[in-house]
């Protein structure tokens, strides 16, 4: 049997329910993967409120990244992997099921030092970091960042790769305590958001080379006026639109779309700035970069990701919520029990 978490269509979270059913017959080129941890990613939250692009259409299951162990191998498949390996994978939805079947391609191994846990926390947080920092901020070797949501999963392993990559990670928070934990990281130079943040910045007369941002709204506005010449401003989401406990707030979101913050390319040619936007997910399609790029990013040695919320897998509408409510330090991850 496979039991698995499903909404019969993006709309509301609490249509999310848990289900199961007998395991399909393995195809030839796939893995079968018992899954141990599953990640938990704010793309999911999108997804299931239907605010994210990528979205599938009708009923489908959440779930972005997971780890576990090698239970079976298709006839037909290609990969060095073997029966038992612990692995860690992504893949385009799906991710939340205790078994998965999937192309070798889209799974690395695990570290044998590394929990399922930390497994699940790494690839898609990681890469996002990875690939807005490197393949489109073009960071350099002593310049200045600027992190968002730095205690967050994304952000903290976003302040790593800049620290071990040689540049200045400047994190910012919405707490004292989310900056105390950065601290405890080995973080310095963290910044607490509070009332205007372009006054904050206007005052503390700082400015950066690259800002990674996934907040949107004044806040982005904020950043980009505070970057350097050839600064870039590199945007993978828009927390101001997280939606309520169930549902979005239409009236609150079309609101704040219209008030999104906009971008004059003359002033950015004059002043040499950039803006760039991504949704990692589309990486999934294009096999050979993604591989390429997961490659890339695990040579770089940064601590192992910090889990620091878990919750059983019966329970993800709690984990979910707990995500939502941006209280997370680090990675929300499921543990699956079998």
């Amino acid at each position: 049997m496979i039991r698995f978490w499903q909404t019969p269509k993006a709309g509301a979270i609490r249509d999310l329910r848990l289900q199961q059913d007998s395991l399909p017959a393995l195809a030839a080129e796939k893995i079968r993967i018992d899954v141990k941890a599953v990640g938990l990613n704010f793309a999911d939250i999108f997804a299931l409120t239907g605010l994210y692009s990528a979205t599938p259409k009708g009923a489908f299951t959440p779930g972005l990244e997971f780890s576990g162990v090698i239970s079976a191998q298709g006839k037909g498949h290609n990969s060095p992997f073997k029966l038992g390996d612990r692995i860690m994978g992504v893949t385009r939805f799906g991710g939340y099921c205790d078994t998965i079947d999937i192309e070798p391609d889209y799974l690395v191994p695990l570290a044998d030092n590394w929990s399922h846990e930390q497994g699940a926390a790494y690839l898609v947080q990681t890469l996002t970091a990875w690939y807005g920092l490197t393949e489109l901020g073009n960071l350099k070797p002593d310049q200045t960042i600027l992190i968002h949501s730095a205690a967050g999963g994304v952000g903290l392993q976003a302040m790593k790769l800049v620290k071990a990559l040689g540049g200045n990670p400047v994190g910012t928070v919405s707490s004292p305590d989310k900056q105390a934990f950065l601290n405890s990281q080995g973080f310095d130079d963290v910044i607490v958001r509070q009332g205007s943040f372009s006054k904050q910045l206007k005052q503390a007369g700082r400015q950066f080379d690259l800002v990674l941002d996934a907040i949107g709204g004044e806040v982005q506005t904020a950043s980009f006026d505070h970057l350097s010449p050839m600064g870039r401003l590199v945007v993978f989401g828009a927390a101001e639109f997280t939606p309520g406990k169930n549902r979005p707030n239409y009236l609150k979101a079309a609101w704040r779309y219209l008030k999104r913050p906009k971008y004059d390319i003359m002033p950015m040619i004059s002043d040499n700035k950039s803006v760039m936007a991504f949704n990692l997910i589309w990486l999934w399609g294009q096999t050979a970069l993604l591989k390429e790029q997961l490659a890339a990013m695990q040579q770089v040695n940064i601590a192992p990701p910090h889990v620091g919320h878990t919750f059983e897998f019966e329970n993800a509408l709690d984990a979910i919520e707990y995500l939502r409510s941006g209280r997370n330090l680090g990675k929300v991850v499921l543990t699956v029990n079998k």
